[in-house]
């Protein structure tokens, strides 16, 4: 009997004798905690701030320090937001009114701490890195699972460089992702030549076509011959102007994209354009390139311009959050914004900050949740959380239910069975 088989029978005979009133042992894990939650959104904007965001300088402040005198805390000082006795960073104030559509996943946890690709491969996969199997990101499982909502466009786009993080791995290049990093230009190899023009590309698909034809039929190509005609028509439908316009961000008026704010916030605005267009995950990197000399990785002097990367994350994403809403796209579509691991409230020698991955914060805004502003808690210092931790499997398994995904699911790697998620378990206080 091979693997997926026996795994098959296994779960069906653990189902019947569960029936028939047989041990609680024998009865499957997700029945014994009630219906998975079902969320009502259909995209996700995933933002990414690679480097390592510190918590306690952001979504969860606490009392001030002094970095020069070395006494742990805050660097800067809090504000409060539209939900009552929740705070944010004072550079987080356009945030703070829209908070009410958002929640603040404060207790977020894994245990890697000092290798920033390992833990981003742990935030994008929800797993370790093992040798023996690639797991696949989190925006190539919504594409495998979910697809694209409109065919002429993608499942899953990157708006940064491409990494092994962010793959299909075990799932195949058909849950992979399209690529690019300038928002005005979009993604490279897709625009033809100005030599090629539309009757010299109707020619050319015409001639790939008989091409096709005569190889239909081979049996024993027949696998290989399907997946070439899978990518090409994909590639020619992506090469197409639907696709094409949807980078047209001088289409926009000019209000909406001073709304944003500069390059970061016009990756946001070309996510929403993404999303509108039926893409069903979209992934955005912040500082690309570094405006405050190291980006979110926070050591020594990069802790004193912090406040630069904060300010222009605070006018894109409360512009994002704002105009979702207005185009009634917000329920719709589930808002991330992660990091690695967070940093400790103690300062190094130099005024920076160390690696934090025992708490840190995750933000979800909009996707038809039922936020409340902020989740879980954690002491005084924001080092250990005190109340309703969420694993990173949690954390992926929320995201995955809120677009209509079953993280209890099993894909599988070969014939190795490989549940969606490592055990993770909805937050069910944002369903309902």
């Amino acid at each position: 009997m091979k693997r997926r088989e026996f795994v098959q029978s296994t779960m069906q005979a653990g189902l019947a004798a569960s029936l028939l009133g047989a041990s609680p042992a024998l009865a499957s894990h997700p029945a014994s905690h009630g219906a998975m939650p079902q969320g009502k959104a259909e995209h996700v904007i995933f933002i990414w701030l690679g480097g390592g965001a510190s918590q306690i300088d952001t979504f969860d402040p606490k009392a001030k320090g002094d970095a020069k005198a070395k006494k742990p805390g805050s660097y800067y000082d809090a504000i409060p937001t539209a939900v009552k006795g929740v705070q944010v960073c004072e550079h987080l104030g356009k945030t703070a009114k829209v908070l009410d559509r958002c929640t603040l996943v404060r207790t977020v946890h894994h245990e890697v701490i000092d290798e920033h690709a390992a833990a981003t491969n742990r935030m994008h996969t929800g797993r370790p890195t093992t040798g023996t199997i690639v797991y696949p990101s989190i925006g190539s499982i919504a594409a495998h699972q979910r697809g694209p909502a409109n065919d002429k466009v993608p499942a899953y786009v990157l708006i940064g460089y491409p990494n092994i993080t962010r793959g299909p791995g075990f799932l195949g290049p058909r849950a992979g992702y399209v690529y690019l990093t300038d928002t005005e230009v979009g993604p490279s190899g897709f625009s033809p030549p100005p030599r090629i023009t539309n009757q010299r590309r109707k020619q050319r698909e015409r001639l790939l076509s008989r091409l096709r034809s005569m190889h239909r039929g081979d049996i024993r190509a027949e696998k290989a011959l399907a997946d070439y005609d899978a990518t090409i028509d994909e590639a020619l439908r992506l090469s197409g102007p639907d696709f094409q316009q949807i980078f047209n961000l001088g289409s926009e008026p000019d209000s909406i994209r001073n709304s944003y704010g500069g390059e970061f916030g016009q990756r946001c605005l070309l996510a929403r354009r993404l999303v509108e267009s039926g893409v069903r995950f979209v992934e955005v990197s912040h500082n690309l390139n570094f405006v405050n000399g190291t980006g979110w990785d926070t050591h020594n002097e990069g802790q004193l311009n912090q406040h630069l990367l904060i300010q222009e994350l605070d006018t894109a994403l409360a512009g994002l959050v704002l105009d979702l809403e207005r185009r009634n796209y917000l329920d719709k579509t589930l808002i991330v914004v992660g990091t690695e691991f967070g940093r400790p409230a103690k300062f190094d020698g130099r005024g920076g900050r160390g690696h934090h991955s025992k708490s840190f914060s995750v933000f979800l805004g909009g996707g038809g949740l039922r936020h409340c502003g902020a989740y879980g808690t954690t002491d005084a210092m924001g080092t250990k959380i005190e109340e309703k931790p969420v694993s990173v499997a949690d954390l992926h398994a929320t995201i995955h239910a809120s677009i209509g995904i079953d993280p209890s699911e099993v894909l599988y790697a070969g014939e190795r069975p490989v549940p969606i998620t490592d055990g993770g378990k909805p937050i069910a206080e944002l369903f309902g």
